[in-house]
């Protein structure tokens, strides 16, 4: 959820942005709107090797210094665009030939994913400019020019959207305010006209880098603390420990622009792990770890009781459960994010669940165990399909034991059948994965 105001602090602020301060500087060489739009495009090609189109820009000195950039795009196939930047700079600072910035806001941003990720590795960021890219500003602003302490007091965001791999479009507001370092010492991001609320709120506690964290999301609460630690080899790792609390699931997705296969309020604990230069590759190497319980839980798009009795495909309908809980852990990759449940474990009446699946852009791939008399007879399944379609079906090797099954005891045949099915395919494997054996040479 970070990702567009760590993107926009780091690329706009610390680039082109921090460059209009300076000119303000230059007492009797002040440049007039067309000469800033026009140097601070060049500035930006200059420091990232892309182009940046400045449509026009203004300042002033009174009765505050401030600089205005508007409609902003980048020399993109999908060019990066931003509506309106305001940006106040500390005038006394401005005398030392230092960059301090009041405040920075960014109004109607739009940042396509492909084009976003075009400037990795263009910014010479490291370690210490994990939340910003100091060194991309040194770039831009010349080495005359240099960074205080707290180069951004306040940073806020305004209808910001991020466009996925997928094309779905996210708004995000923001309002950070920073401590040296580019720690922040309150944070708040939110998804920007979503109901109920999907907010994040960071406080830090003292001068340690140590956060507390308060999630709203899905009419309920996903709170704790959130760590930053630095590690002798110049990387740092970020770690956070959540409890989830009256979470409702689907209203979770729904803020993301996504539909939920499960219904229901969730309760549990999570845990964050990511270790990386910056802000960007603590993002790309991000891991959570979620042992969550819904009770009671409905699964959209599956209907277990009809994939049981008609020993097929079925697609479609709805499961209701007294309860669902197991085990999420999600992997943020190049590919995207996998989301792997593990442990899962379902209950309704006499009828329980048991297996694990695997999630990627949406895919299912997995397998479960429906047990029609708990722990004694056991139907295996094998999940597909997507999110939005997910499919449940029988193997090949449980199908046929499900059909000697019902021929000898219908009913409560068909599930041992399949069971025995099962467990005879995987131990001679079908026709299919059995790799031929060479031949026997012949003898002369």
């Amino acid at each position: 959820m970070t990702r567009p105001a760590r993107w926009i602090a780091g690329l706009l602020a610390a680039a082109a942005l921090l460059l209009g301060g300076g000119f303000l500087a230059l007492n009797l060489l002040l440049p007039s709107d067309g000469e800033l739009a026009a140097e601070v495009g060049a500035r930006f090609q200059k420091a990232s090797g892309i182009g940046l189109k400045v449509g026009s820009a203004h300042w002033s000195l009174r009765p505050s210094p401030v600089v205005v950039l508007n409609e902003l795009a980048t020399d993109q196939p999908a060019p990066i665009t931003v509506r309106r930047v305001e940006l106040r700079p500390r005038l006394a600072a401005l005398w030392r030939r230092s960059i301090a910035i009041e405040s920075l806001e960014i109004e109607g941003a739009v940042l396509p994913r492909a084009s976003v990720r075009a400037f990795r590795g263009r910014w010479n960021t490291g370690a210490a400019g994990a939340a910003g890219g100091a060194d991309a500003a040194d770039l831009a602003l010349g080495a005359a020019w240099a960074l205080t302490d707290l180069p951004i007091e306040r940073l806020r965001l305004r209808d910001v959207v991020w466009i996925d791999r997928r094309g779905v479009a996210l708004a995000y507001d923001a309002d950070v305010r920073f401590d040296a370092g580019w720690r922040p010492r309150e944070a708040e991001l939110s998804r920007a006209g979503v109901t109920p609320p999907a907010r994040l709120r960071l406080e830090r506690e003292g001068d340690q880098d140590r956060w507390r964290t308060a999630i709203d999301v899905g009419g309920g609460t996903w709170n704790g603390r959130t760590e930053l630690q630095p590690r002798t080899d110049g990387r740092w790792r970020l770690t956070a420990e959540l409890e989830p609390r009256g979470v409702d699931v689907a209203a979770l997705v729904r803020s993301f622009g996504r539909r939920a296969a499960v219904e229901g309020k969730l309760d549990g604990r999570t845990t964050v792990d990511a270790e990386g230069t910056d802000a960007g590759d603590l993002l790309r190497h991000l891991h959570t770890r979620t042992r969550f319980s819904v009770a009671p839980a409905t699964l959209a798009g599956f209907d277990l009781a009809r994939a049981v009795s008609s020993a097929g495909v079925s697609r479609g309908g709805r499961t209701v459960l007294d309860s669902l809980e197991g085990t999420l852990d999600t992997q943020a990759g190049e590919d995207g994010v996998v989301l792997r449940y593990s442990g899962i474990k379902a209950r309704s009446g006499v009828l329980t669940a048991s297996g694990s699946a695997t999630v990627l852009n949406r895919r299912l791939d997995g397998e479960m165990a429906v047990d029609l008399v708990d722990g004694v007879v056991g139907v295996p399944l094998k999940l597909g399909g997507t999110l939005d379609a997910p499919e449940l079906s029988l193997t090949g090797g449980a199908l046929a034991g499900a059909a000697m099954g019902s021929a000898v005891l219908p009913g409560v045949g068909t599930a041992i059948g399949a069971r025995i099915g099962q467990q005879m395919e995987k131990l001679f494997g079908s026709g299919e994965s059995r790799k031929p054996e060479k031949p026997a040479p012949r003898s002369p």
